[in-house]
């Protein structure tokens, strides 16, 4: 019985009528000798191109599957009027005008190669092509990359290389409001899918020649591509090997998005904090960027990742620095307050209702019991249910479109609470903490930090509930220790704090403009030097 249970909840090989064999159904017609030819997605393609266009084509037909893949473009010409050639790109990632106008247009014309003497790939990429970025390459693997990126690759009989031109034209998303991170004052850009166009948003703003920007490949047989962003001279070395290190490790087949890029690089995985700061703000990846911090860019995600990230960096908003110095400061100050009433009311007010009543004046007290008369579960069970409903209402407005959205928070907020306390489910004393605790929640300016604030929230509820005052400081100190110990990319997670560092600037109060474009002590990932 407990083999079929076993058997029931698991899908593997032994369930073999959930498997379509090769052996049962056949290899189809149109794969021909591919299984054979094709190298595994796992292996590196190590492969020269052929000096034989039939050879090269044949190879493309294979690898893009153009028996049964349409949006491979095989393009035959003759280049200058005298040697056979062909043009490959994928149809939709490539820019057909500048495919006609720069490519075939160019390399048909009569006479381009009448002087043409050597190396014939490099000849017609500085002399018969006009596109702005070409490259020739003799590797295989190379090709098919840059095919797949939506770059255009010319053939030549009896040549072994291949020409690539960057002819990227696809549709993307132009730049609009951010959606995550909105301010009063400040641009109003954000990130979009282009990683082309990510750049040029970081670029417009950072006029400095020490941006240096670096590409890399990850996700194995997928090869997106990633763009590593530092200051040259200004960045800790040992930070920006780092960040590359732990990118070259990445073994995964594909990388979707950049939350996916977070888990594979982060080194503290059952940590509820974020380790990498995601913004959506060119002008906050900016201004780390000036105090030394890295940038990292995926293509076709409109976050940009911040290595390292601190405590105070993922509770810092962008919109401090636009504000007058007093005014930032306040800001900073109140949202500080706001996140230790997320994380801590809840719990203190627990401990005290159960088993610290002496603490309590005896107004307050009294309304507590009288809010209490009629609710049958206990105060324990309220509190955490109340907290549990709150999070649901926030995630069902999230994940709906945004007048939906609004009706769902008023229907949870106004119409289930003021049902709730009319049907002695919970108290109202209660259902104003809870209250009280999401909107501190909601100063929280990073998402992922607010989800951890969640979690530490009804930790320490349930052990105030066990506990009272003294499970809720145990915990505490527990949670301190733990935050001590992680490190972002060698980076303390609560310095300049723990361990003790010199600081130039205020953590909590924002300090002078021309404090916040200067790197910073902890940002020195040699812990001697902490």
């Amino acid at each position: 019985m407990l083999d079929q249970i076993i058997r029931f909840f698991r899908f593997g090989r032994q369930d073999g009528e959930f498997e379509l064999l090769e052996t049962e159904r056949g290899i189809p017609e149109f794969w021909g000798d591919a299984r054979e030819e094709a190298p595994l997605p796992e292996q590196e393609d190590t492969r020269k191109v052929c000096k034989s266009l039939a050879e090269n084509e044949e190879r493309l037909r294979i690898s893009f599957r153009a028996d049964i893949n349409p949006d491979l473009i095989l393009r035959p010409f003759t280049l200058g009027g005298k040697i056979p050639a062909f043009l490959a790109y994928l149809n939709g990632m490539a820019d057909t005008d500048q495919v006609s106008d720069f490519i075939l247009r160019d390399g048909m014309r009569p006479g381009c190669l009448d002087h043409a003497r050597g190396d014939l790939a490099r000849y017609t990429m500085e002399n018969v092509f006009t596109m702005g970025e070409a490259e020739t390459t003799e590797a295989w693997a190379d090709v098919k990359q840059a095919v797949m990126e939506g770059r255009s690759a010319v053939f030549i009989e009896t040549c072994g290389q291949a020409v690539l031109m960057d002819t990227r034209g696809f549709e993307h998303r132009s730049v609009t409001e951010p959606q995550a991170e909105k301010v009063v004052h400040g641009p109003q850009e954000a990130f979009v899918e282009n990683l082309r166009t990510n750049i040029t948003l970081l670029r417009r703003i950072l006029h400095t020649e020490d941006l240096v920007c670096e590409m890399r490949g990850a996700g194995g047989d997928n090869g997106i591509r990633i763009a590593i962003l530092y200051r040259e001279g200004i960045t800790n070395i040992t930070l920006v090997e780092e960040v590359k290190r732990r990118l070259a490790q990445i073994d995964t087949r594909t990388v979707i998005g950049m939350g996916v890029l977070e888990q594979l690089t982060e080194e503290h995985s059952l940590s509820p904090f974020p380790q990498v700061l995601q913004t959506e703000r060119p002008d906050r990846s900016a201004a780390l960027l000036m105090q030394g911090h890295v940038v990292v860019l995926l293509d076709g995600s409109p976050f940009a990742s911040v290595m390292p990230a601190t405590l105070f960096t993922l509770m810092t908003s962008p919109e401090d620095v636009y504000m007058r110095r007093l005014q930032g400061s306040t800001i900073r100050i109140v949202r500080y307050i706001g996140a230790m009433i997320s994380i801590l009311l809840p719990a203190f007010f627990l401990a005290l209702a159960l088993y610290h009543q002496g603490l309590l004046s005896t107004e307050v007290l009294t309304t507590v019991i009288a809010s209490r008369k009629m609710v049958f579960a206990p105060i324990g069970a309220e509190m955490i249910f109340l907290l549990v409903v709150f999070q649901l209402i926030r995630e069902a407005g999230m994940r709906v479109p945004g007048n939906i959205g609004q009706a769902i928070g008023i229907i949870g907020g106004l119409i289930l609470g003021q049902a709730a306390v009319a049907a002695n489910l919970v108290s109202s004393v209660v259902l104003i903490v809870v209250a009280l605790t999401g909107l501190g929640n909601f100063c929280i300016p990073d998402y992922s930090t607010q989800l951890a604030a969640a979690f530490f929230r009804l930790t320490l509820t349930i052990a105030a509930w066990i506990g009272g005052l003294l499970g809720v400081i145990c915990l505490m100190t527990v949670f301190l220790a733990w935050m001590a110990s992680l490190k972002s990319y060698g980076v303390p997670f609560l310095a300049p704090f723990s361990p003790k560092a010199h600081s130039q600037k205020p953590m909590i109060l924002r300090g002078r403009l021309t404090m916040h474009q200067q790197a910073e002590d902890i940002m020195n990932t040699q812990e001697e030097t902490l």
